[in-house]
């Protein structure tokens, strides 16, 4: 699958472009997507969601297939048309950072 990070996150990773990952599983959830590329990246870990809790920082959002599933429950199976277009390697996986101010 791929994966598309903000700027900040690909220069702290190291990483140009996309990353590639292999997923696991039989369902594919945000934690699984998340906890493959933590795996991949260890320096990531702590940076897009909360090393304690898991949840989502604020100001990071999740995409894929133009849809926001960034208040989606961490453990719910994305749904299939969305899983099927990652898995398959036509639509990525995106991680975000929101923009906020007044």
């Amino acid at each position: 699958m791929r994966v598309v990070l903000p700027a900040h996150l690909r220069t702290l990773a190291g990483v140009h472009g996309e990353v590639l990952l292999s997923v696991a599983g039989t369902e594919l959830t945000q934690r699984c997507v998340l906890d493959a590329l933590e795996a991949a990246y260890p320096v990531l870990g702590g940076t897009i969601r909360d090393r304690k809790t898991g949840k989502r920082r604020a100001f990071v959002r999740f995409y894929a297939c133009e849809e926001d599933l960034s208040n989606e429950a961490p453990d719910a199976p994305l749904p299939a048309v969305i899983a099927d277009a990652i898995t398959a390697g036509r639509e990525p996986f995106m991680v975000v950072g929101a923009m906020a101010g007044g």
